[in-house]
């Protein structure tokens, strides 16, 4: 992989992450249309990794409201009133999320890397993904806030993440449809599937720290390339947080839905002519 490389993914992780259209498909995607010859397993943990850097992105985005979740759950913790507040109650809420995701990443890691290396299972992807925000669209009531997200509403989001484990199935494509069909309006949805993205990017990258550091032969030469890609999706996934945040307070997903069922199409395609 070449800086180049590096800085076009960097940059295609960085947008795609928090827009709905997938960012795992598409760095699987971008390559294989350039066709790139990059080797696998160089390539997952580059992939991985540079999600890191869109984490760093939220988190500072939403530092305020990570600062006062954290201190209220623990404090309200220790007071033995652990759903006294919005904030403490917001941190159970995110616990319950990311439950289902860390068990299916813990049983299932192998067949969703295997997944990284199939533009088929991207362009198939990509389509569940359109078809997942069409339904959100159409069975929403889009009235519920942040206050009005339940226990039931935060599983069914952390479920929905499982299938973004997936490249093609966009993480916040699908959390936030998960959010919308129970009711949620776009914006407060958008908001929760941000925060929750946190805690399921912070253990996938601590693990793919672990596999560079363990795995990759020339790690000397790759630490450059994966610096300029974890740097160039931090600085233009903190844009894309706040560009789209304001897009859903007055626009729909359909425009990512069809975005995402031409894409996929074009990916099969593309697929089937190779």
């Amino acid at each position: 992989m070449t800086i180049i490389q590096a800085i076009l993914l960097g940059i295609v992780q960085g947008i795609t992450e928090f827009l709905p259209i997938s960012s795992s498909g598409h760095l699987v995607i971008l390559p294989f249309f350039l066709n790139w010859q990059l080797p696998e397993k160089e390539t997952f943990i580059f992939n991985v990794l540079v999600q890191v850097g869109t984490l760093v992105a939220v988190v500072y985005y939403f530092r305020k409201d990570l600062a006062l979740i954290i201190a209220d759950f623990f404090k309200q913790l220790f007071a033995k009133t652990p759903f006294a507040t919005h904030e403490a109650r917001m941190g159970w809420l995110l616990i319950v999320a990311t439950i289902p995701a860390g068990l299916a990443g813990l049983l299932f890691s192998d067949v969703i890397e295997e997944a990284f290396s199939s533009p088929l299972v991207v362009g198939v992807a990509l389509l569940v993904t359109a078809g997942i925000m069409l339904l959100a669209e159409r069975v929403s009531q889009k009235i519920g806030e942040d206050q009005d997200i339940t226990f039931l509403t935060a599983l069914s989001m952390g479920m929905m993440q499982i299938l973004a484990m997936f490249p093609g199935v966009s993480r916040s494509g699908a959390t936030i449809s998960g959010g919308m069909m129970r009711h949620l309006r776009r914006e407060a949805a958008g908001k929760f599937s941000f925060l929750m993205s946190i805690p399921i990017m912070l253990a996938a990258g601590g693990l793919s720290a672990y596999q560079m550091v363990t795995e990759v032969p020339d790690l000397g030469a790759f630490l450059p390339i994966m610096a300029v890609g974890f740097v160039t999706a931090m600085v233009v996934g903190y844009i894309a947080i706040r560009w789209l945040l304001k897009f859903l307070v007055s626009h729909s997903l359909v425009y990512f839905s069809v975005y995402c069922a031409l894409l996929g199409g074009l990916t099969l395609v593309m697929w089937a002519l190779k």
